[in-house]
């Protein structure tokens, strides 16, 4: 029986989910999205190295959905998500001591465990919550719209922080000054994701918490409830949206070296490339969640992954250089608002495709299990195309990946909106 969740809960409540769900992947994904060159240069590993590194996160993660998605139906939400900013942070600290490349992969593998074990399925869970039975749109475009203005801030502090600790010209310092510089970039950004864990561990609390169901006597996987969430056929076309739009959404990590590599930009130019498309996310978020909530959910997902299809096609044909700079600027941004549109509502469908509430935590771990592959193999075929053809060409290549994945996802897309108007 579906419950009703339909009380109204405080503001103050989805700006701590906001700033917490973001917070949480800054340092292992957003410092190497948004300096990208620099993170390398600063480790001296290669794309496939870093790749590497986020498969060792997305096997820990793999392992971690599964059981982390049980986990949030049996505790709240400010205790699973304050205890996972707090350990990510530590890792940070470690992370600004440069480790070899061995303790890289246990420290990213560490991450996969506090971001996803403790921390994703609480967060979703809250989420839908919040958002009730009939805001499903706009409280995931709220948080993933807010989730772009929190990485685009860090990013910008980060540009900022780098900035103050190069003394002169970006183009005239060595590699050991850049790498004191990115250094300094990750140890503030710790300090703030723990500050971060411990205010929303004492002030991230909903209305009505009786009616949170908790089960903390419960088994930590129930086959019962595996058995509920595997019979709705949504359930599975949702993994093959995820994993597409996920994958179309990791590519947003070669936007930064796509405008050093082929668009001839500098490394603080690049890095406020990156930066520039996180502030698309929050207005992307709220209008494609306001427009979700007066239609449906899935259709923006299709509508998103055309936009993906259509622009990963231009990249992959080569036709954008330093000679066409507006074109690069609209392709970008178009492919944005693509990828941002999927990944506010792929979750917002739990509601459309009326999967109970009850066993939300095990719906996201279970589709979380395919749908998060790429964090596994996403970056260790970009890094093979990329090594193996550097500058312009692997970056078509890479693109060109992308399409096939984004087509896929527009197929699955269309599948879901089908299948859930019948539902409806």
């Amino acid at each position: 029986m579906q419950q009703d969740t339909n009380k109204k809960q405080p503001l103050y409540v989805i700006l701590l989910l906001i700033l917490a769900a973001e917070a949480v992947f800054i340092l292992p994904f957003v410092l190497q999205r948004i300096f990208r060159t620099t993170f390398l240069e600063s480790f001296s590993i290669n794309d496939t190295q870093i790749g590497s590194c986020f498969a060792a996160y997305g096997t820990v993660a793999l392992v971690s959905y599964l059981f982390g998605g049980p986990l949030a139906d049996r505790f709240k939400p400010n205790v699973l998500i304050s205890v996972a900013l707090i350990l990510t942070a530590l890792g940070g600290f470690y992370l600004s001591t440069y480790p070899t490349l061995v303790n890289l992969h246990i420290l990213y593998g560490f991450w996969g465990f506090t971001t996803i074990f403790l921390f994703w399925a609480a967060m979703i869970k809250a989420t839908r919550i919040w958002g009730g039975s009939n805001k499903q749109g706009i409280a995931f475009g709220f948080l993933d719209g807010g989730r772009g203005l929190v990485a685009a801030l860090f990013g910008s502090a980060g540009v900022v922080i780098f900035s103050l600790f190069i003394t002169k010209d970006i183009e005239l310092t060595s590699i050991e000054e850049r790498r004191v510089a990115f250094k300094e970039v990750i140890r503030y950004t710790s300090i703030a994701v723990m500050l971060i864990g411990f205010i929303v561990f004492f002030l991230l609390r909903f209305n009505e918490e009786e009616d949170i169901k908790l089960e903390p006597n419960a088994k930590l996987l129930t086959m019962e409830n595996f058995k509920i969430v595997m019979k709705y056929r949504a359930v599975w076309l949702l993994m093959i949206i995820i994993l597409c739009a996920y994958y179309g959404y990791k590519m947003t990590d070669l936007f930064s070296k796509y405008a050093e590599q082929v668009m001839n930009y500098n490394k603080i130019e690049a890095a406020k490339v990156g930066t520039s498309l996180l502030y698309m996310r929050p207005v992307i978020g709220v209008v494609i969640g306001l427009l979700a909530d007066r239609t449906r959910a899935s259709l923006w997902i299709i509508i998103g992954f055309l936009l993906m299809t259509i622009t990963s096609l231009i990249f992959y044909l080569g036709i954008i250089d330093d000679s066409t700079t507006l074109l690069f600027v609209l392709s970008i941004g178009t492919m944005a608002i693509g990828v941002y549109s999927a990944r506010v509502l792929y979750f917002a469908t739990l509601e459309e495709a009326k999967i109970p509430l009850a066993v939300t935590g095990t719906a996201v771990g279970f589709i979380s299990v395919v749908g998060y592959t790429p964090d596994i193999f996403a970056g260790l075929l970009m890094g093979f195309f990329l090594d193996a053809n550097p500058g312009a060409v692997g970056l078509q290549h890479a693109f060109g990946i992308m399409g096939i994945f984004t087509l896929v996802g527009l197929l699955a897309s269309y599948l879901f909106y089908w299948h859930s108007k019948k539902v409806l």
